[in-house]
């Protein structure tokens, strides 16, 4: 009986360290990647293109941003193929210095007028880097929190990954705001440099807690019976094209909703609509404080009613509330500009995110199950994050200042996810360890 508890015990300890490592690294990662765009929107235009108008320079700014977005695929690839092969977590602990290290020398990269355009080579090369790092975590992160978790709990603990991103934006968003303060020439000089470097405290939390976690159960059970395959990403590609498509549709919308509140808005408002940054962060970190606590309850819902169903209802959300978040940014009120960016983040986009851990690592089995999301949610972050903040700028152009182009493309995203969200499987059809079908073989 004794014996029987003590099990039980370390069993669950396993659990709640992976749930908890696999949060804590999203977020010292996320707040690497979201300092970038925060930066790119406010301060990159000025110090690497100062040569070029204000509009033409902040294009290029997002441009550079959305590098790390293309490097996302090859790095989903790449360690979604090792994560399958190797093992989960020595790929975590890789993408953790593969994300850290790069931010870290942003911020020593001299600006244009001591280098010129090497120093935009520079940011786009540390930005490639990131985006690899990207690419490679999240599915790792994902798999580590959900194949720990017992049955019945892998929506809340798919969740909490997810959830990091809301700590990440938070830490990054209060970091730009405290150096906002600073006066121009001074943030412009150096203060903008100091919330990059600070990311080597972050580094050493993030290895210190990753390297305590244990080997994800399910792929020791997959490796013990010889599931392995020899070439994973060809397997997702040519088994299971579906899986790939309906995730690729269902996260276009998430992910491209992410980025037009979170970095294009920002530009938007302080540039077009005359809004204080400073209002647009606190905003910004308001809903990602929301969004601390309504992912874990929309992983938990998930749980009880079914994740397809939280998504769904997510990607309704997009349709609905499209229109209202613009009109309230034009409002030009304090108020309303906070509640906009509050329900933006912290009910909209995590009923999206917040089921995603569980939803999406369900549509592929345990042995392509890194490639499969990893190459799905890149592709998707590569082509609706990525060109997000270029795509809602250029439609703002075209439509003479006004965001109507910008709903209809965001609401036409919207439609693609509810499709997509219906396509996809339940969770029992992969189910890890109960699984009787054989594995899937190149």
């Amino acid at each position: 009986m004794t014996s029987t508890v003590n099990q039980a015990t370390r069993s669950r300890r396993r659990y709640v360290t992976a749930g908890l490592a696999s949060m804590m690294g999203t977020t010292i990662e996320w707040y690497d990647f979201f300092l970038y765009g925060t930066a790119a929107a406010l301060i990159f235009n000025k110090i690497f293109f100062p040569s070029i108008d204000p509009l033409t320079g902040t294009l290029a700014a997002f441009a550079t941003y959305s590098v790390g977005f293309f490097a996302r695929p090859l790095g989903g690839i790449i360690f979604g193929h090792f994560g399958d092969r190797v093992g989960r977590k020595s790929m975590l602990l890789i993408t953790l210095f593969l994300m850290g290290i790069p931010t870290i020398l942003i911020g020593l990269i001299p600006s244009y007028h001591s280098i010129g355009y090497w120093a935009a080579v520079l940011l786009v090369l540390m930005r490639f880097l990131q985006g690899l790092a990207v690419g490679g975590e999240w599915g790792g992160a994902v798999l580590m929190a959900v194949e720990h978790a017992p049955e019945g709990k892998k929506g809340f603990f798919g969740s909490l990954p997810q959830t990091g991103v809301a700590p990440g934006l938070i830490l990054s968003s209060l970091a730009m705001g405290a150096v906002a303060q600073l006066p121009e020439s001074d943030m412009l000089s150096w203060g903008w440099r100091i919330p990059f470097l600070a990311s080597v405290f972050l580094l050493l939390v993030g290895w210190f807690i990753r390297i305590k976690v244990a080997e994800s159960p399910d792929f020791e059970h997959m490796e013990s019976k010889g599931d392995k395959v020899e070439v994973p990403a060809l397997v997702v590609l040519r088994q299971y094209p579906k899986e790939v498509l309906v995730v690729v549709g269902g996260r276009l919308a998430e992910v491209t909703w992410f980025y037009t509140v979170v970095t294009f808005s920002l530009a938007y408002a302080t540039g077009t609509l005359g809004i204080p940054r400073a209002l647009m962060l606190d905003a910004t970190v308001w809903g990602a404080l929301l969004a601390l606590f309504t992912m874990p309850i929309f992983g938990i819902l998930g749980d009880r009613v079914g994740f397809k169903w939280i998504f769904l209802a997510g990607s309704v959300g997009i349709l609905v509330f499209a229109p209202v978040f613009f009109s309230l940014l034009q409002t030009l009120d304090a108020r309303s500009i906070t509640m906009a960016v509050v329900v933006a983040i912290g009910v909209v986009y995590a009923s999206l995110y917040g089921p995603e851990g569980g939803l999406f690592s369900a549509q592929f089995p345990p042995e392509v199950r890194y490639s499969g999301i990893s190459i799905a949610v890149q592709v998707s972050g590569a082509i609706g994050g990525g060109l997000a903040p270029i795509v809602a700028t250029s439609l703002l152009a075209f439509g003479g200042g006004s965001p109507r182009y910008i709903v209809w493309y965001l609401s036409a995203l919207g439609v693609v996810a509810i499709v997509s969200s219906l396509l996809m499987h339940d969770p029992s059809k992969f189910s890890v360890l109960a699984r009787a079908s054989q594995p899937a073989r190149l």
